[in-house]
């Protein structure tokens, strides 16, 4: 089965078939946060330290860096930001940008085995990622739209997606280094968009044999309480051999249906992972109350 490994310099993280969900925490982002964008681009990373230890102690297993902020210096910024959150956890990250430059700003300081997010199936940008990926040895996000735009025809976006690994292939990257992202769309505006991303992902999982991840949120859009159904699709999606999501972990929501599914799915042995996280603490002084029971019911039986 296909297993894609992304380390920091001390931890691995490993993404497959047979294995647990993996959560790439999408906070570290200034997309649609003006104050962390602006916080970003005058060198006050706080908040970038304050979302990346969040996100850690609430379940990520992996973190998205992004440094989009229109008429900023992107490259600079991502690689200290990339720096500032190595220096906090060791944690693995995924590096976020559709500007070449920045990508490599990135890649270059990075220790261990990153994520790229991502690659398109555009031929001028499969020319300018793909030697990036393979010269410093990253795994990539494939996106499956082109220069044609994003197919509403789960087929034509499966195509796209073959195209991206077999072109990866040819530059000397296997396949378990790249992760398919098939594109979700929002199913408040495309009532089969569910169906569609189920179907695509077991295709991906079955005749392309690779990973799977999505912008797990991008379902809900417009729609009320978009956790919850976030969480439903999130249920299905793993049901379907998804593999991983960028979402945040900071919704009790989406990591309750993770770790069911995780459950459901065989990929929590014992249930363990789940008891950890939902178990309720004992009450005060009841743990030695049931020492005491138990000390009493080994004398009757002696």
């Amino acid at each position: 089965m296909t297993d894609t490994v992304i380390s920091s310099a001390t931890k691995e993280v490993v993404i497959g078939f047979d294995r647990p969900f993996v959560i790439i925490g999408e906070r570290i982002n200034p997309t649609g946060r003006k104050l962390l964008a602006a916080e970003m681009a005058a060198g006050d990373y706080s908040r970038v330290e304050r979302d990346a230890l969040a996100q850690v102690e609430a379940g990520a297993h992996i973190l998205d860096v992004n440094a989009g902020i229109p008429l900023a210096d992107e490259p600079r910024i991502l690689a200290e930001a990339i720096q500032l959150v190595q220096s906090l956890t060791d944690t693995p990250l995924s590096i976020d940008s559709s500007i070449v430059e920045a990508l490599e700003s990135g890649l270059s300081v990075y220790k261990g085995k990153p994520l790229v997010n991502s690659v398109t199936g555009e031929e001028e940008r499969l020319e300018v990622v793909l030697p990036l990926i393979k010269k410093y040895g990253a795994a990539v996000v494939a996106i499956s739209n082109d220069e044609t735009g994003i197919s509403e025809d789960p087929d034509e976006r499966f195509k796209v997606a073959r195209k991206i690994v077999e072109r990866a292939e040819d530059y000397g990257i296997p396949r378990c280094d790249v992760i398919v992202d098939p594109l979700v769309m929002p199913i408040g505006a495309m009532n089969s968009a569910g169906v569609q991303v189920m179907r695509l992902v077991r295709r991906l999982r079955d005749e392309l044999k690779v990973n799977t991840t999505c912008g797990a949120s991008n379902v809900s859009f417009g729609l009320p309480n978009r956790n919850g159904m976030n969480a439903a699709f999130l249920t299905m999606a793993i049901a379907s051999g998804m593999t991983s999501a960028i979402t945040s972990p900071l919704h009790a929501e989406t990591m309750q249906a993770v770790l069911g599914a995780d459950v459901m799915m065989g990929h929590d042995r014992d249930c363990t992972r789940w008891i950890r996280r939902y178990r309720e603490p004992a009450a005060e002084g009841e743990g030695g109350a049931r020492e005491r029971r138990g000390a009493r019911r080994r004398r009757a039986r002696a």
